[in-house]
């Protein structure tokens, strides 16, 4: 239940993905940035490689340039259409979509308030698309950047209970945790996780190191996620980095 994820390789969107079983992963996680986008012109490639491959495909919506929480309407309106076009053009072949929570903007920050209230409208609206296409979003945990919402489990409970939608799922980004120092908080959440994002770091920002790289407590994490049946996803900076992560994992599971 291993996938590899990576924005980093964006200059070859899906050829790559056909080494994915022979490296050991059994799933592969669409960031949709970049040249991996999905758009009309290469949804089929990326078709193809679910009915050719065993590989379950899931999604992490887009996220640069883009804000749910945005106090701006129409940027509001742009970014909640186009991670809906995302899961539309996906959903034959996907179950599982990642989203990001928005951001405060220097005017959301003035009225936080209402930037929450976008945030929530926003991925509720993302999850009732995805509802009508038979597809789970996750909502991910973020890095330490004080502008992201997002960044507490209380944050993460408080998006997940408002939105209230029975397919919003959590993804736990241990990573992203451990820059915040609240990764042993976020893993008492363990019946509400969905889907595991799985990187190093140490501790200060978001390196995307292989696992056993960094200061993430790796031992603890896989003791306190035992009877977890969700999918793992390395979110490497290269397919080299990638199985390195893999090897470790399976040596610590």
């Amino acid at each position: 239940m291993i996938s590899f994820s990576s924005s980093a390789l964006v200059d070859r969107p899906f050829d790559w993905a056909y080494q994915l079983e022979d490296l050991g992963y059994t799933g592969w996680e669409i960031v949709c940035e970049g040249m991996q986008r999905l758009t009309e012109d290469n949804v089929d490639e990326a078709r193809r490689i679910a009915e050719t491959t065993d590989l379950v495909i899931t999604l992490h919506l887009p996220y640069s340039d883009l804000n749910l929480a945005s106090v701006n309407q129409p940027i509001w309106e742009e970014s909640v259409r186009q991670m809906k076009s995302c899961l539309t053009l996906a959903a034959d072949f996907t179950e599982l979509a990642v989203v990001h929570p928005g951001h405060l903007s220097p005017l959301g920050a003035q009225v936080p308030e209402r930037a929450w209230e976008q945030n929530i409208l926003g991925i509720r609206s993302i999850c009732d698309h995805a509802e009508d296409l038979g597809i789970t979003i996750a909502v991910e945990n973020m890095v330490n950047i004080p502008t992201l919402l997002g960044r507490a489990p209380f944050e993460i409970v408080g998006i997940m209970d408002t939105v209230d939608r029975e397919n919003l799922g959590f993804t736990l980004d241990v990573g992203h945790a451990n820059t915040n120092g609240n990764l042993k908080e976020f893993l008492q959440l363990r019946e509400r996780i969905t889907h595991i994002h799985i990187h190093d770091n140490h501790g200060e920002r978001d390196e995307h190191l292989p696992v056993g790289s960094g200061t993430v407590d790796w031992r603890l994490v896989f003791s306190s996620l035992n009877g977890y049946r969700g999918r793992y996803v390395t979110e490497a900076r290269s397919l080299v980095q990638g199985q390195t992560s893999l090897s470790r994992i399976k040596m610590l599971m």
